[in-house]
């Protein structure tokens, strides 16, 4: 297993939900379903592996929905862990457990990290003013406060972060905050909190992601280097609220711990409590080992939006702990959009995964198999449910299915789905399938390993089109008339492609794989992953099933009306659209060379306001351009991004730097842009026509 074979076993996170709301098919593939295929393959391939999440049950958010909905934080986390656990068990992602933070375990284990470090003089002890709602008096965490972003201008900016347009904030960069407890503006009060320096680890983060480079996914690693070119500063480990786990100090009673600290803890926690209820040593799952060959490999799936806490605080904390490993890799997806807008809750504009369960029964892999092969592992991508439709028509349906029903119906109809052979087993006897098996196995084998969970699924479909193929070259069903040993001999190759197939498919689409290995009558256990396939002579087959079945257009239909009934009327813009150009000439046109292209870095131009600094890489070559985005974007939240440049741009200098291209941006009447973006994943230096 390349890179992953020197390790011994293998400790799998992902991100903790808020217990504060049901989940998306945006959480999905952000977070889970990755990690469920390269958590399911690692088990295949009989390595050592836990798989760890649960509820993140603390923070402001949780106190804000529980305001919502006039209940109590306990209520709202009950509530929705349950729900949330339920959904996961019946989607089918195969946590090992699947915990909260809200356990006495995890509380003593949060605790005993800040007292480590406390005690180690790691923290900074210092007052700083913080917004206080007077009416309520009491001080306000960063989600308690409102205000409009000093990047895009989004009116309802939160404390932390701009939802529109993903700036990471600290509450007094909002413009005009209010508190959402009374609807006032807040006023700054001083109060004295424990910080971690990260600025004190910043030399040492550096180092250690450099090292990262070309391992870890260029939107990751980019944005963890714009971070550390900003420079890094204190940042608080407690927080002034009623709701999470205590501060463990006499001096700070009524002090909790920041959820940013204790939320990654919960891992650890989950791990402990697994290890508890099954008999092992946690510690081998975290702790450095006597023998360095002897660690464990940490691996975090998660969302762009938490890059910085699992790349950069959480390292420090285990840094400054000292006993830890520490992640060897953090593959983050990019935001999955949906019918050409944003996912979100607050707006219900979402397709809720409990609600998909309840409304397709028994399609949990068909939904694993869209949003995979859109998973935004790079830039975002989108979910259309006409998308939906037309992937499992024509390709689950039309391809897989298709493929697994002529042969097994075949079997039956002619051999009484009996293997007769003169030989012991039947093989494969085919030198051509044979090397393009070969080839496909070890794509879905390299792009596992390399966090490409949308080219292994393809290449698992291969396996089906490579049968499809060979089925209507050999027609058993005319040779049969004429050549019944060689309808035997096609069709007993075509079972095993489909063992292939059913091997395969078993990380991408679980609940599949069952039913083409109980068609096959194959014990699950005695399948091995990419091992040999063969059927001794005398195999009787199981009765053929469909494996998968159309959607119909009402069905579709029937959602994309709920999703548009959702959403709320909006009043037509008074600006007027800008008047078309006057026409020019073809060939004006096709002198433009534009290409796909990936932002690999991006930073401020020095003394202007609008104007970004952009390494592109074009598939040519990797090249500078100077953007006039700035006010509409911030430099890491756009790290990874795939873009459209026009590359023949004659270069220009602009503040000093040489800009070569243009990168195409749309603008809509209020002047707000955004990126002309590919919405498949195209490889660099793709021409657009």
């Amino acid at each position: 297993m390349s890179e992953l074979n020197k390790f011994k076993r293998f400790t799998i996170t992902s991100a903790l939900p808020y217990a504060n709301g049901p989940l998306h098919i945006g959480h999905l593939a952000g977070a889970y379903l990755p990690a469920d295929i390269f958590v399911r393959y690692l088990r295949l391939k009989k390595k050592d592996v836990v798989y760890i999440c649960g509820s993140d049950e603390h923070g402001a958010a949780i106190t804000i929905k529980a305001k919502k909905e006039n209940t109590t934080p306990q209520a709202i986390i009950d509530k929705y862990h349950s729900q949330i656990k339920q959904s996961f068990e019946e989607f089918g992602i195969s946590f090992d457990i699947y915990h909260r933070t809200s356990s006495a375990i995890h509380h003593d284990l949060s605790q005993e990290f800040f007292l480590n470090l406390y005690e180690k003089g790691e923290f900074v002890e210092k007052y700083s003013e913080q917004y206080f709602d007077e009416d309520f008096q009491q001080f306000l965490a960063d989600r308690y406060i409102t205000g409009t972003c000093p990047n895009c201008k989004y009116p309802n900016a939160y404390g932390d972060q701009c939802e529109n347009c993903g700036t990471s904030l600290n509450p007094t960069d909002l413009i005009n905050p209010i508190s959402t407890l009374s609807g006032k503006p807040p006023v700054l009060k001083a109060t004295k909190h424990w910080y971690l320096p990260l600025d004190k680890y910043q030399p040492w983060l550096e180092k250690w992601i450099d090292e990262k480079e070309g391992e870890w996914k260029v939107n990751v690693f980019g944005q963890c280097k714009s971070w550390l070119k900003s420079g890094l500063q204190p940042r608080s480990m407690t927080r002034d609220l009623d709701w999470g786990i205590d501060v463990p100090l006499e001096e700070a009673k009524g002090k909790k711990l920041y959820v940013w600290m204790d939320a990654p803890i919960g891992y650890i926690s989950a791990t402990k409590q697994w290890a508890l209820d099954h008999g092992k040593d946690w510690t081998l799952y975290w702790k450095k080992q006597p023998n360095e060959q002897d660690n464990t490999c940490l691996i975090h799936f998660i969302g762009k939006d938490n890059i910085v806490f699992h790349c950069i605080i959480f390292p420090a904390i285990l840094k400054a702990h000292g006993e830890y490993v520490l992640p060897q890799n953090v593959p983050a997806n990019e935001f999955l959009n949906l019918e050409g807008d944003k996912l979100s809750t607050s707006r219900n504009h979402a397709v809720w995964l409990h609600e998909y369960l309840e409304e397709f029964p028994g399609k949990q892999d068909e939904l694993r198999y869209v949003l995979t092969s859109i998973l935004p592992e790079t830039s975002d991508s989108e979910f259309t449910w006409k998308d939906y439709q037309a992937r499992v028509n024509n390709e689950l349906v039309a391809i897989m299915g298709n493929f697994v029903n002529r042969v097994m119906i075949l079997m039956h109809k002619f051999f009484g789905g009996k293997i007769e052979t003169a030989n012991e087993k039947i093989v494969l006897k085919d030198e051509v399938i044979g090397y393009e098996l070969f080839r496909i196995w070890s794509e879905i084998e390299q792009n596992i390993e390399n966090y490409r969970f949308r080219q292994g699924m393809q290449a698992v479909m291969d396996i089906a089109r490579v049968g499809n193929r060979y089925l209507t070259e050999k027609e058993p069903w005319k040779t049969i008339k004429t050549d019944p040993a060689d309808a035997r001999l096609a069709l007993h190759n075509c079972l095993v492609i489909i063992g292939h197939l059913a091997s395969a498919m078993q990380p991408f689409l679980p609940g599949s794989a069952k039913k083409v290995l109980n068609m096959l009558n194959w014990p699950e256990e005695t399948i091995a992953f990419n091992g040999e396939v063969s059927f001794k002579n005398g195999h009787q087959l199981n009765a053929a099933a469909l494996l998968f079945e159309k959607v119909e257009d009402s069905v579709i239909e029937q959602q994309i009306a709920r999703l548009q009934a959702k959403k709320p009327a909006v009043q037509a813009p008074v600006s007027q659209i800008v008047p078309a150009k006057e026409n020019i000439n073809y060939e004006a046109f096709a002198a433009m060379d534009i290409r796909v292209g990936t932002i690999l870095a991006a930073e401020k131009v020095a003394k202007t306001k609008k104007l970004l600094k952009l390494t592109i890489d074009t598939g040519l070559d990797t090249r500078t351009v100077v953007s006039g985005i700035a006010e509409h974007y911030e430099p890491e939240a756009i790290i990874g991004k795939k873009v459209s440049l026009l590359a023949n741009l004659e270069p220009r200098e602009i503040k000093g730097i040489v800009s070569q291209g243009m990168i195409l941006m749309a603008e809509d009447p209020e002047g707000k842009l955004t990126f002309v973006s590919p919405q498949d994943a195209f490889d660099n230096g793709s021409v657009v026509r």
